[in-house]
């Protein structure tokens, strides 16, 4: 199978409880309710990637054990190719665990298990869909070694190199920067990479400005219901949010990474591609869970 995009990047199972608001330090609250969700940022975006529209292959991690073959079940059954989906015994599949309050809002704390195990040799292994991409799309919930060897191959490779810096803890290399077309951080990450608040669209054309200084090509920030920040050598341009009524925002940047990632692969151009990856991340947040959130190419057409 020959895939246009390609997410190199984490699979977790999420394990998300809902309650009035998010427990201060020390604190017990009674939750509403609690599931079992398929999650983890890249796998996530390979779901968006390949629910709107493209032809997708996951490479990554996961442990030998019920959450790895639920995980991986998942992404086959929405028609993703697993082939460079490795199985590591002795270790968990990653998790993460989540909190979602009355507003929408969500704190999550994250145990990487099988994903610490990508490593670079295990992306050499699979440099053949590497090779049959489009678009690459990367995060940060992997070893940043690996992140860092997807983003030089991908740029050795003339692809569309897409990285999601996230979670972000400080600034990235400048090397990981040249070999990235496009940075797509939301507002806390961008802060954290450049160590510069972000709290409005000047702040955010400053920070994606002081990204581009550092060696970043285009630089896409997310902002919420603010909408998206589009900064590249030409300027920066602005794109409103549509309106709806959130009920859970948890896989919002990843719906529209993955459908941004989707629409560039098949041609649309980047102003296109920003408009698909909004009205698809807008769908996702009026519904609960992350997977479960991702809409459908049919969604957008309705």
């Amino acid at each position: 199978m020959q895939a246009s995009v390609v997410v190199v990047g984490s699979l977790n199972m999420d394990l998300v409880t809902r309650a009035e608001r998010l427990p201060r330090a020390g604190e017990t609250l009674a939750g509403e309710s609690f599931a079992t969700v398929p999650g983890g940022k890249g796998a996530n975006q390979a779901v968006a990637a390949a629910r709107l529209g493209a032809s997708v292959a996951m490479i990554g991690c996961v442990g030998d054990d019920a959450y790895g073959r639920q995980l991986r079940d998942g992404l086959l059954a929405e028609g993703i190719d697993c082939q460079a989906l490795e199985v590591v015994a002795g270790v968990p599949s990653g998790v993460a665990l989540i909190v979602v309050d009355a507003a929408s809002q969500n704190a999550i704390v994250i145990v990487a298990g099988g994903n610490g195990c990508l490593l670079p040799a295990s992306i050499e292994r699979f440099d053949a869909l590497l090779q049959s991409a489009d678009v690459i799309v990367c995060q940060m919930e992997i070893p940043p070694q690996t992140v860092a060897w997807t983003l030089a191959r991908g740029r050795a490779l003339g692809k569309t190199v897409i990285l999601n810096p996230a979670p972000a803890t400080g600034p990235l290399p400048p090397d990981w920067l040249a070999n990235i077309d496009y940075l797509i951080p939301n507002e806390s990450e961008a802060a954290a990479l450049t160590g510069l608040a972000v709290n409005d669209l000047a702040s955010a054309a400053t920070v994606a400005g002081h990204l581009r200084e550092l060696g970043a090509d285009r630089v896409i920030i997310t902002l919420g219901a603010q909408g998206v920040l589009l900064v590249g050598a030409e300027g920066g341009e602005h794109f409103a949010a549509p309106v709806v009524r959130p009920v859970d925002t948890t896989a919002a940047g990843d719906t529209f990474v993955g459908g941004f990632a989707a629409a560039l692969a098949r041609g649309c151009s980047e102003r296109e591609a920003i408009r698909f990856g909004q009205c698809a991340a807008a769908i996702s947040v009026t519904r609960a869970g992350a997977q479960p959130s991702i809409p459908r190419l049919s969604d957008l057409a309705e």
